[in-house]
């Protein structure tokens, strides 16, 4: 990327959110138009695209999971405002699409696990999230969902150890509460013998 290194992203948008934080006195917690701020400003001005774009956009997600644990916040009890500021961020100038949803969901997974956060927890967010802003972004709830929780378990299929299985477990839970399913397809069938 020709632009700003992506180290600067990501201390920017914690700068930001940090100090939009401090500014609003609500200790700790992400308010989706702060994140949609941030997200706008750190897209706006680009000419990246594709993978460059979503790196950026990965970085700034990584940049507001950052300050959020730093502030002391339960990150995993805000991936749902974050994933709604985010998507909202990058509709706004224009820059989402299904690939970012993903993305988005897989980035927020990733930062949760790097500040040592409930991977569930923000697995499940990133979902509701996703399925929250799918209809503003022109696509089914189902679809959103679908494609966040892809996204969810690329990151903790990354993370490794039991991380599949503890985001599996939480986003079937997501998933038949919202009535999108009722089995994860990528839950194994038991198989009985015959």
């Amino acid at each position: 990327m020709n632009e700003k290194p992506i180290r600067n992203v990501v201390l920017d948008a914690k700068e930001n959110l940090i100090g939009a934080i401090r500014r609003s006195g609500d200790l700790a917690r992400a308010d989706e138009d702060t994140v949609t701020d941030i997200v706008a400003n750190a897209l706006r001005d680009t000419s990246a695209v594709g993978g460059e774009l979503v790196a950026l956009e990965a970085a700034t997600i990584t940049g507001v999971v950052h300050g959020l644990a730093e502030m002391g916040s339960e990150v995993a009890g805000e991936a749902r405002p974050v994933m709604v500021g985010v998507l909202r961020g990058a509709r706004q100038v224009g820059k989402v699409n299904l690939e970012m949803v993903g993305a988005s969901a897989a980035a927020l997974v990733r930062a949760t696990a790097e500040v040592g956060g409930d991977i569930a927890g923000a697995a499940s967010g990133a979902v509701e999230g996703a399925m929250l802003v799918g209809r503003e972004l022109g696509v089914a709830k189902e679809e959103a969902a679908t494609v966040a929780s892809r996204g969810a378990l690329k990151a903790a299929g990354e993370i490794g150890g039991s991380a599949v299985e503890r985001v599996g477990r939480a986003l079937a839970s997501t998933l038949a509460a919202a009535k999108i399913i009722s089995e994860m397809p990528w839950r194994p069938r038991r198989s009985y013998g015959v």
